[in-house]
């Protein structure tokens, strides 16, 4: 009986394994502001809902300076070289 019980534990354990490595095969890379956003966040000792929020802002402010190579990461729009 308790073989039977462990074999029957040991299938089940690597069916949802297997499954859960080809789920995981399918993510995208992260991007190099997620991996950038991610330790500024982990610098901060951010958690839960701050560290989501903090890395959403740090990710649009990323994307933002990208599509405007001539400013500084801690510029402002506005502050913009003419």
């Amino acid at each position: 009986m308790m073989s039977k019980s462990l074999a029957l534990t040991a299938a089940v354990l690597t069916l949802f394994g297997g499954i859960g490595n080809a789920i995981a095969k399918d993510k995208k890379p992260r991007t190099e502001a997620s991996i950038e956003c991610s330790k500024q966040a982990d610098a901060k000792g951010l958690h839960g809902k701050e560290r989501k929020t903090f890395r959403a802002s740090c990710k649009k402010s990323f994307a933002d300076t990208k599509k405007m190579p001539d400013m500084k990461p801690d510029m402002k729009p506005e502050e913009k070289k003419s």
